[in-house]
């Protein structure tokens, strides 16, 4: 398994396994199985009628329906990693997770890159067989399905290939695919020693993911070693940016072992 050494942008260095090809090829499967699981057992109760035309039945509103129909399974991808946190059913069940490239959470747009560019990574072959299509050539049959193995294979091949095991449109995106399967040891550095009786100050905090959370200690805990105050400050910016808390607090180092301590309250009792 590749090793993933990320800087952040508080400059500290934090090492991930990538996940590989295989994993990812896993997650892929169980993913469109179960986009085919949706289509079929919802044309299965609604029947083929729906989607036909009839005397009776209005073009456009039938058209209207299909569309809908198929958004589920068009937006999948898009819509998992957005509401959670970075994954599908499929990577859920494999243990894996998109992460930006500088550790934090990938932003909305970057989630929506990465879905678009899907096209490249797994469709090219529609766009080359349009291209092909159009030139009438000899033996275009055998050239198409040349073309369209080619087409589906180029995201794995990235994957495979690439020093951060990165598809097209991980690399657009500045997104890697990381391994969450040793729970344990990503859990255990985000823990803070608190009391049964320790209130909460920002509630805000849940905005951060155990991802973040890890990033903010391990770069707290080398910062305040080092007496590294211009870090301390940028961290505290940082956290105050993503979570939209204000703080109650003058001094950083105050400000962020409150933060660490609240996300342990807050995701040891919800």
């Amino acid at each position: 398994m590749k090793t993933l050494q990320i800087k952040t942008a508080q400059n500290v260095n934090i090492n991930f396994t990538a996940a590989n090809v295989f994993e990812r090829l896993l997650a892929f499967v169980v993913d469109n199985v179960l986009k085919f699981a949706y289509l079929y057992f919802t044309i299965e109760i609604l029947g083929f009628a729906l989607f036909q035309e009839n005397d009776s039945g209005d073009p456009w509103t039938l058209r209207a329906i299909g569309v809908l129909f198929f958004l589920p399974v068009t937006f999948y991808s898009l819509y998992s990693e957005i509401l959670m946190d970075g994954q599908t059913l499929g990577k859920k069940l494999l243990k894996i997770k998109v992460i930006n490239e500088d550790g934090f959470k990938p932003s909305i747009t970057d989630y929506l890159i990465r879905w678009f560019l899907r096209i490249v990574d797994f469709n090219l072959f529609t766009l080359l067989f349009v291209y092909i299509a159009s030139l009438g050539l000899d033996n275009q049959e055998s050239i198409i399905t040349a073309f369209f193995i080619f087409g589906k294979l180029v995201g794995f091949l990235l994957i495979l290939f690439t020093n951060k095991s990165q598809r097209f449109g991980d690399i657009i995106a500045n997104t890697v695919v990381i391994t969450i399967k040793d729970d344990v040891q990503f859990s255990q550095t985000i823990l803070e020693n608190i009391k049964e009786s320790y209130v909460p100050t920002y509630p805000n905090v849940i905005k951060l993911s155990d991802n973040d959370a890890r990033i903010i200690k391990e770069t707290f805990k080398s910062a305040t070693k080092n007496n590294d105050y211009k870090t301390l400050m940028k961290l505290r910016t940082k956290i105050i940016e993503v979570t939209e808390i204000k703080s109650n607090h003058k001094s950083d180092r105050d400000f962020i072992d409150t933060i660490l301590k609240d996300y342990n309250y807050y995701t040891q009792h919800m």
